[in-house]
């Protein structure tokens, strides 16, 4: 395998200004917004040649439902799981799993619910 096995990732919002200002204040980044008609992307910045998937938040009231117990967990990388986690509340999210030690040598996770319903998740190594 020449890359990572995740490529792209989609995160299904039902109100796409709300769940723009939730991770731009959770994540300290600016999501550019693309409308397509029916389908509404908003794009988290991403860089060629560094490491990591690349995706969007997304909008289509036929195709995309938020679910915070079914479908594939996400997990946002991040330099301390605390950093994000002090964030998600007052940006309107709900923590499910605060900072937890997986083991020492795997790092730390959390879970929450974001603004949409959807259950996202963290890591990091400290």
């Amino acid at each position: 395998m020449m890359n990572n096995m995740v490529g792209w990732f989609e995160i299904p919002v039902l109100d796409m200004e709300r769940a723009k200002i939730f991770y731009e204040t959770v994540f300290n980044i600016k999501i550019h917004i693309e409308d397509f008609k029916e389908l509404k992307m908003g794009w988290f910045p991403w860089e060629e040649g560094k490491p990591g998937a690349a995706g969007s938040l997304v909008f289509h009231k036929e195709w995309y439902k938020p679910s915070e117990r079914y479908g594939p967990l996400l997990y946002f990388s991040s330099d301390d799981v605390q950093n994000e986690i002090a964030k998600i509340e007052s940006a309107g999210g709900k923590i499910i799993q605060p900072k937890t030690l997986i083991k020492e040598d795997i790092g730390y996770m959390a879970v929450f619910l974001d603004t949409e319903g959807n259950r996202i998740a963290l890591h990091s190594r400290k």
